[in-house]
């Protein structure tokens, strides 16, 4: 068996994260035939059923799983293993998949974007503006990013790229409705606007003059998972928003606007590029990282 050990493997790895023989076959320019016949003689070596087969789709079996998780790795490491021998200099191209919030995209990330791709003409882009979350691997994105105090705990990478104060705004139009609040505590009894993708979108948390944190349970007049309507009801004077500061640079020349409770200190979120763990990091997406990295620290 140590001649043959790492036949089939991937090929394997490919049918199972392709979600079939077709598409392995397409993608490694094999024919479907010789890829079924590579995994039944996988299976053979192995001694157990790896994939369950039926007419239009595959499985994996138990066995196969905790197979196909080893594999993976191994495909993985050996792609990392010969990017580190290649030449260093190896330019970016292809297409890059990336997600990103509108206030990220447009308040912080457009100019370093724009950057990106007349460095590196033989990338192409595409752009999703979202703030709902996204499956990377199933979806194919290369990347997100992502704006969060705190990313939830997860098997992909995150690596941080900038952190950005958050500020708590009142608009004029509301003050005469319902009065000013001049404690974030006061928060419970005042309307607020709220960002649904946190999973604790109606408690904010604060900082005390201390500097010790502490987190008000707000009053949640309207929830909604864009920054830019947030702001826009919160000027109509339908409630109080918190919104990180790219969101804020043309409102706050704004005379019928208020920044809340500046005697407190500053609470921040932090962007993040989030991408797959297990994948191989190719220059055009370790580029794009080292870019933005550099345009926003």
């Amino acid at each position: 068996m140590a001649n043959n050990i790492f036949d089939g493997i991937p090929i394997f790895v490919q049918v199972v994260k392709l979600g079939g023989f077709g598409a392995a076959a397409e993608a490694m320019n094999h024919s479907n035939s010789h890829v079924s016949k590579v995994i039944s003689k996988l299976e053979e070596r192995v001694g157990v059923r790896l994939l369950n087969r039926t007419t239009r789709s595959i499985s994996l079996t138990p066995e196969g799983q905790v197979f196909f998780n080893h594999c993976e790795q191994l495909v993985n490491d050996t792609e990392q293993a010969l990017q580190s021998i290649s030449p260093s200099d190896e330019k970016p191209k292809g297409s890059l998949k990336v997600s990103c919030p509108l206030g990220l995209s447009k308040g912080l990330l457009q100019p370093a974007l724009s950057e990106y791709l007349s460095l590196y003409p033989n990338v192409s882009l595409e752009w999703n503006i979202s703030d709902e979350k996204v499956d990377l691997i199933n979806e194919g994105y290369d990347l997100a990013i992502r704006a969060t105090p705190a990313l939830d705990d997860s098997t992909l990478i995150c690596k941080r790229l900038a952190s950005v104060p958050t500020y708590t705004i009142i608009s004029k139009k509301y003050i005469e409705r319902y009065s000013k609040p001049h404690h974030p505590r006061e928060l419970s009894n005042h309307h607020c606007i709220c960002y649904s993708n946190l999973k604790k979108a109606d408690k904010w948390d604060f900082i005390d003059k201390n500097g010790s944190e502490f987190a008000v349970p707000v009053k949640e007049r309207i929830r909604c998972n864009n920054g830019h309507m947030e702001l826009a009801m919160a000027l109509d004077g339908h409630g109080i928003v918190r919104l990180p500061e790219f969101f804020l640079a043309e409102a706050l020349q704004n005379d019928d606007i208020e920044v809340l409770f500046t005697d407190f200190p500053t609470t921040e979120v932090h962007v993040y590029a989030v991408y797959p763990s297990r994948k191989h990091l190719s220059p055009k997406v370790r580029k794009f990282v080292e870019l933005l990295q550099e345009k926003l620290t």
